[in-house]
């Protein structure tokens, strides 16, 4: 049970900071030395964060989806959001879907050599957008900013790169604020969450493994917790911080997972 509370406060965590939960969930088993926690985990610690972001957004969300059904009408800004927000979204459910039905994440790309590179790379490229770009605009998303967004959004596939930091970095680089960039990212994750758990859970239920079904739903509450918590934080220190903690984090942490996968 220790080992499921550590994975559910990574997951919760680390899922919408810049650092990737991916990298977290499939280093933490190597390091200690266990087997991989599972696929039905894997969705429980996912869908308790996918929970603390659509609470924290759920005025926003409602209204997006007000304007959807509205087509505008109750309001044009989160009509365009709403429309931005599918757009964005359909490279990384196009593609995410061809990966996961070759297996080519766990049979080719959970090694920590490729984690630890990864956090390096995508965390200079982080450093670069954040010190780099100007902000041109605080909060305006258009087309072509979305489209960049969503077209980068599929290289998280790749453990250690990060879901939001790829979309931070991009949004940062087409002008966004960092509080902008922020908070587009996480409306991004809801989509990418969200396809990733009816997946995995579509997998889970025709072989019929539920046999650690409650270890998940603790693990899922404990994640929905901790991401919440995360969350709120996050949005009101990051224009303050900026994006260098998390960037010096990702390098020591791509050095070190790097250094253990040679000395095992």
């Amino acid at each position: 049970m220790e080992y499921l509370i550590i994975l559910a406060i990574l997951q919760g965590a680390t899922e919408f900071l810049p650092i990737s939960s991916s990298a977290h969930l499939a280093m933490f088993p190597a390091l200690i030395r266990q087997d991989d926690h599972g696929l039905l985990i894997d969705i429980a610690v996912h869908f308790g964060s996918l929970g603390a972001v659509v609470l924290y957004h759920i005025r926003l969300l409602i209204s997006m989806a007000t304007a959807l059904l509205t087509w505008g009408r109750s309001n044009h800004e989160h009509f365009v959001l709403a429309i931005l927000t599918i757009i964005a979204s359909i490279p990384l459910v196009i593609i995410g879907y061809l990966v996961s039905e070759y297996d080519i994440i766990t049979i080719y790309l959970r090694h920590l050599i490729i984690i630890g590179g990864a956090s390096i790379i995508f965390g200079i490229l982080l450093a670069y957008a954040d010190n780099k770009s100007a902000q041109r605009r605080m909060t305006t998303l258009t087309f072509s900013d979305a489209l960049l967004i969503g077209l980068a959004q599929p290289l998280a596939l790749i453990p250690g790169t990060s879901r939001s930091g790829i979309c931070m970095t991009i949004g940062r680089m087409v002008g966004l604020s960092r509080r902008a960039s922020v908070r587009f990212a996480m409306i991004l994750s809801i989509p990418a969450i969200l396809g990733a758990s009816v997946k995995s859970a579509s997998d889970i239920a025709i072989t019929g493994n539920f046999a650690i079904l409650t270890p998940a739903l603790t693990a899922a509450a404990l994640s929905f917790a901790v991401a919440l918590a995360t969350i709120a934080i996050m949005m009101q220190l990051i224009e303050r911080i900026g994006m260098m903690p998390f960037v010096v984090y990702r390098v020591a942490l791509g050095v070190v997972l790097i250094l253990f996968a040679f000395v095992v």
